[in-house]
Formats: C-alpha cells, sequence, structure tokens
C-alpha cells in the first residue's frame, strides 16, 4: 500500500552560516530556503513515505503561484487579480522538484524506482518519488480579489484562464520527473465553488498528462460528494481522521475505477496518534473500499505543525501501513 503526504512540511528560511553562502548572498544567488527544502525531503524520506513533496517551503499554497503568475499580485498575505491571468514563462515548482529528487536520491540511492504511480488498475510496485502539487484554479480565483480586469461575474472565466496556467505548470512538473500531479481545490467543500466550473478547469489541467492526476478537497465533504466523484481525476484525496463523517460517504459508492487518497492522521493538532489508532481507521477504510483501492496520506498538508510531531506523525503513519503486510 503506497504512502505519500499532501504538501506542505514545516519551514523556515535559514541565514547563510558560512563564507560561501554569505558571498552567495551578496551576488544574489543564495536560496534561504533550500536547507528547509532538504529537512523536509530527508524527514519524509527517513520517515519511510513512498511519493514525498518538496515541502512547499517558499510560501503558502496561494502565495507559491500568486507571486509568479502575470495577472496577479500577492502583498501583505492577500492575493489579487489585477489584470488578465496569463501562463507563466518558467516553471514555478519544477526547480524545487528536481532538488527534491536528488536529495531523496542522495540518501536512498534509486528512490525514483517509477514515474507512474498507477499502472492499469493496479498500483505499481515499489514506487517511490516525488509528486508534482498545484495549487487549484478555482481556490486560486476564489481566494484573491478581483480587481481591474475580471469582473465579479467573471469569476468562471477566470478560472478556466487559470487552468490554462496550471495545465502548463503540470506538464514542467511532469517533465521535471514527477511521479503524478496533485491539484489543491479545499473551496471545493465550502459551498461558494460552482463545480461544474471547477470540473470543467481540472479537465483542462489534466489534458496531455501522461501520469496521474490527483485532486485533494479537505473539509466534510457531505453536500458535494457525489458531484466531485465525477471529476476527470485519478486520485481522489480527502481527509477522515479529522472529518470521520467522510468515511461514511464511501459506503456502496462506486468509485468508477478511481483511487482514494486516505487521509489517516490529523493535521490540525500536534497530538500524534499512535501506530495503533491510524491502524484502527485505515482498516475501517479497507473493509469499506479495500486495500488496492487506497493511498495512505496526512488529512492535509503540516505546515501548521512542529517539526518533531510532523516527522512522528509520519512514522507512525508508516509503521501503521506495515503492520498490514
Amino acid at each position: 500500500m503506497l504512502t505519500t503526504v499532501v504538501g506542505s512540511f514545516p519551514a523556515n528560511k535559514h541565514p547563510p552560516s558560512s563564507w560561501g553562502q554569505k558571498i552567495s548572498e551578496f551576488l544574489g544567488s543564495y536560496d534561504p530556503y533550500y536547507r528547509a527544502l532538504e529537512i523536509a525531503v530527508q524527514n519524509q524520506v527517513k520517515a519511510g513515505v513512498n511519493v514525498i513533496s518538496d515541502g512547499q517551503v517558499r510560501g503558502s499554497m496561494v502565495e507559491l503561484f500568486a507571486r509568479s503568475i502575470p495577472g496577479m499580485e500577492y502583498a501583505d498575505g492577500t492575493s489579487s487579480i489585477t489584470g488578465k491571468i496569463l501562463p507563466v514563462n518558467n516553471s514555478i515548482g519544477a526547480s524545487d522538484l528536481k532538488k527534491a529528487l536528488n536529495i531523496a536520491n542522495s540518501i536512498e540511492p534509486g528512490f525514483k524506482k517509477s514515474a507512474n504511480v498507477i499502472i492499469g488498475n493496479e498500483f505499481a510496485k515499489e514506487v517511490y518519488g516525488v509528486k508534482g502539487i498545484i495549487t487549484g484554479p478555482t481556490t486560486m480565483v476564489l481566494s484573491s480579489r478581483m480587481e481591474g480586469f475580471y469582473r465579479q461575474e467573471d469569476r468562471s472565466q477566470a478560472i478556466i484562464d487559470m487552468a490554462r496556467v496550471m495545465k502548463k505548470e503540470a506538464q514542467d512538473l511532469q517533465n521535471a520527473g514527477a511521479a503524478y500531479i496533485q491539484v489543491d481545490e479545499p473551496f471545493l467543500s465550502t459551498g461558494i465553488a460552482d463545480l461544474k466550473t471547477a470540473s470543467q478547469a481540472m479537465k483542462i489541467v489534466g489534458e496531455e498528462l501522461r501520469i496521474p492526476l490527483a485532486m485533494h478537497v479537505c473539509g466534510e465533504l457531505s453536500n458535494v460528494f457525489f458531484e466531485i466523484l465525477k471529476f476527470p481525476v485519478d486520485i481522489l484525496d480527502f481527509e477522515f481522521a479529522g472529518n470521520h463523517t467522510n468515511l461514511s460517504l464511501l459506503e456502496n459508492v462506486d468509485l468508477g475505477g478511481k483511487k482514494i487518497g486516505f487521509g489517516c492522521i490529523d493535521t490540525k493538532t500536534v497530538k500524534v496518534e499512535s501506530v495503533e489508532e491510524i491502524h484502527k481507521l485505515i482498516n475501517k477504510g479497507m473493509d469499506i473500499v479495500g486495500k488496492e483501492k487506497m493511498i495512505i496520506d496526512p488529512d492535509c498538508g503540516m505546515r501548521m505543525l512542529n517539526q518533531e510531531s510532523a516527522i512522528q506523525k509520519l512514522k507512525n503513519m508508516t509503521e501503521a501501513v506495515k503492520w498490514l503486510s
């Protein structure tokens, strides 16, 4: 059974500590986030996670993209759409994904054993790699102020334009060696998103991908679950540790060939679940959807946790999966 993470990991800027780094800072080439990325990758690999992330160390899920997308601005913790949303010339995340792969390979040579998580209806055996993570078009637009170009009634067009941007980013991440692409769409569970437009946007993002496409939606899903089930993705990733009601939604449901990313550790609390607790929850999921349809991961990103809690939660999660074999 594969294990992964949703994305973010506790991270801080690291000031230069050596003369070489200080010279690099003076020349403008020092990366204050590289050490945070390195720590995130090291901890995920050492915890035994199969498909890791780069830790999303450079900012929040919206900030990471809003700072780079033409037509957007990010200031004082707020993203704004100020012009027509256009594709980025250079990938936003491909460089960090490559760095993560190199770091992981330095710890465990041969870490990238497969570029494809799903083969037909089965998971590839012994998959290790880095997932490419994108903030969803609907979430990017609904979390941003509309200023200067799109009117409020043009939100759907803004979402479609954002989808075209994210389509290019998904392809860039695929070309950088991503094991699969995950699109984060937390706004889909809020009830304020147009799910028809969101589904159309997801179809655009996934066009021409040769690797699997996952969509992560956090929150309680009762009001949107059956619509989200129709989205054109290979993997649907939900939280079950912090939202036990989501588990009942899976009962007697035809997943249409989709896999379930099964969030089994609560990332909203520093309390570390025991291996026994995690194992029990995973077993409940297996009883409903079957082991072959599950990927095991945390509920959401781990940015708000401290390093110690995040690491131990991941270790307990992978240990609980080992108990199943």
